[in-house]
């Protein structure tokens, strides 16, 4: 590339920024595609099978770390950061600290990200194209094989955590990420150095102890990948560990000290609706299908359906105080049509009539 190319592309870049900001984004970043150690670090996961039934995470060979395998003529990444956190995190730990409270996580409590990101990302593309004419380019939120995180590190958003999210010294870890793959060859950014040193506060606190070790976290016990991804029954072994817990878990977030630098989110797409908050086990296990999509409309939630959703409120109903309407709400749903509802009503109902016995 020539001196006036290199000039225009670094000034492209400034603009790239500036625009981000301007669309919502707190952070861009740009880096290149090379992520040759990223690649062995998923290939070393997937071959110890922490992925679990992700099959999608080794469905599509190398285009995940190879990004020009995935988008031909990719040889720049924009890489960008969106806060989320709707509320203060002493509401967090209040509700995880009342049994009968319905726990989601808090990425979840608005609209769904998917949308949010990806209709910012095509604005911020249509501006480059007005400004630098026709391009190459894709965009995508956490919707295709990208390794999104390793990107973002590279681009200097942050660095990757030993609980795997992505942690940026300033804001700490509440945060989406999403991409642009363009044929621009941008500058790139330096890469985030980490600063996580001995601390090991978030595999300490994991419920289920899935971190296995420093970055390295086994999606088969991980109650965000046990209650969103997993299809299937729930193993028992866990099921206690969940808590009250239905949709994802914030724990390895919550517990992290870089995150006493979280910043409210302003963007009222992410704050949360119909009171998702500071809902009731049994408010929303008497949601019938209906009342369930209507409530979950636009939200990344619906993705579960609501045959997974009363799986997940049956085990947090087993972990909750025993009492008489837990067990006539349990009882009632031994008739639901589907096995695996049923299945894991029958586990709560055993646990709360054996606390009740024993009380």
């Amino acid at each position: 590339m020539d001196t006036t190319s290199a000039e225009k592309m670094a000034a492209l870049a400034r603009q790239i920024k500036q625009w981000g900001q301007e669309l919502g984004f707190q952070q861009v970043g740009i880096t290149d595609t090379d992520l040759t150690d990223a690649e062995a670090h998923l290939q070393n996961w997937l071959a110890d099978h922490f992925h679990g039934d992700m099959d999608y995470m080794q469905r599509h060979g190398d285009k995940r770390s190879r990004p020009a395998l995935l988008q031909p003529g990719t040889v720049s990444v924009i890489s960008v950061r969106m806060d989320y956190l709707p509320e203060p995190v002493e509401a967090l730990h209040g509700t995880l600290e009342e049994p009968c409270s319905a726990y989601i996580s808090r990425y979840a409590l608005g609209r769904d990200y998917h949308k949010v990101l990806r209709n910012r990302l095509q604005k911020l593309a249509d501006k480059i194209q007005q400004a630098y004419g026709p391009f190459g380019y894709r965009a995508f939120v956490d919707s295709a094989p990208v390794l999104e995180k390793a990107l973002a590190e590279k681009a200097g958003l942050g660095w990757i955590g030993k609980h795997s999210n992505l942690i940026n010294s300033k804001v700490g870890s509440w945060f989406f990420l999403g991409e642009i793959y363009t044929d621009l060859p941008l500058p790139a950014d330096s890469k985030a150095a980490s600063h996580c040193g001995s601390c090991s506060a978030c595999m300490d606190v994991c419920p289920t102890q899935a971190i296995v070790s420093p970055y390295r976290v086994d999606a088969r016990r991980c109650i965000s990948y046990l209650t969103i991804e997993l299809h299937g029954s729930i193993p028992e072994p866990f099921r206690p560990l969940i808590g009250n817990r239905i949709y994802g878990c914030d724990d390895c977030q919550l517990i992290c000290p870089w995150n006493r630098f979280a910043k409210l989110s302003g963007e009222k797409d992410f704050h949360p609706r119909h009171r998702l908050n500071t809902q009731q086990l049994l408010t929303v296990f008497a949601w019938n299908k209906e009342e369930f999509l209507i409530k979950t409309e636009g939200s990344a939630i619906r993705r579960i359906g609501h045959e997974r959703w009363l799986r997940n409120i049956a085990v947090a109903l087993g972990n909750a105080p025993a009492s008489q309407p837990v067990i006539d709400t349990l009882k009632a749903m031994l008739s639901h049509p589907s096995d695996m509802v049923r299945e894991h009503v029958r586990w709560a109902l055993d646990r709360q009539m054996n606390r009740l016995s024993i009380d």
